[in-house]
């Protein structure tokens, strides 16, 4: 059984979009959510959902299925467009198995039923928090393997390539301190932007891309990766 403490260790920097069409439900589980979570918005429906997701990204995603304009079948299969490896919950009563089939293709494995069960809703956010957790308090290690035989180790900020050091600028280590907290996480110039301004420091998009090429000519070919109309993120090693 898992305890609001035990939880809250793995949750409390990440964030999460919950999106479900009943408002009295919507208001009372976005309460209880921001007891764990760093950053809870919430939508009313799958269109509006996308809004968000395209604009700020979000660490977990938590949608009811029958939802007005976009259900949540649909909305689902658009972020998985944007993001295949996003984490996604999804709430389902009982007298919607006729869902569930076409979900589990799309890749779905957590399933909350309504009505909502506490326990059962810290034991699925545990589950799915220590799976993207990014350092060693949350077991998982600080160095990060990235692909081509590069390794970035946040706790003491270097990056090496083929065991040979990197030099990076202290406005490139705020860049990797970002792109490593999530391995393989796509972040937009939003997130970026946002990140700087939380390490006191002011970007804007032209001097991301400026620092983005720079970078680029300190890194093996493709692994600081451009995703069109979204932003950036690294490609970590497969087999890792």
């Amino acid at each position: 059984m898992i305890n609001s403490k035990e939880l809250v260790q793995y949750t409390q920097h990440l964030s999460i979009l919950f999106v479900e069409d009943n408002e009295e439900l919507r208001q009372t589980t976005a309460e209880i959510l921001r007891n764990f979570f760093e950053k809870v918005d919430t939508a009313s429906n799958g269109e509006e959902a996308l809004v968000y997701f395209n604009k700020y990204r979000y660490d977990i995603v938590l949608t009811d299925i029958r939802m007005p304009r976009i259900n949540g079948v649909s909305l689902i299969e658009e972020i998985y467009k944007l993001q295949s490896d996003q984490v996604i919950m999804v709430l389902s009563a009982h007298d919607e198995s006729q869902y569930l089939f076409p979900l589990i293709n799309l890749g779905i494995e957590q399933f909350i039923k309504k009505p909502i069960d506490f326990q059962d809703l810290l034991e699925a956010f545990y589950k799915a928090a220590k799976k993207i957790a990014p350092n060693k308090e949350n077991g998982i290690d600080d160095v990060i393997v990235l692909a081509k035989g590069c390794e970035y180790d946040r706790s003491t900020r270097s990056l090496t390539y083929n065991a040979q050091s990197i030099y990076l600028t202290k406005f490139e280590l705020i860049f990797m301190q970002l792109m490593t907290k999530y391995p393989g996480k796509v972040y937009s110039n939003e997130d970026i932007v946002e990140f700087y301004f939380t390490n006191g420091e002011t970007m804007d998009l032209q001097n991301i891309r400026k620092l983005v090429s720079k970078l680029r000519k300190k890194l093996p070919k493709d692994i600081l990766e451009s995703i069109y109309g979204v932003g950036y993120k690294l490609a970590i090693d497969p087999l890792r």
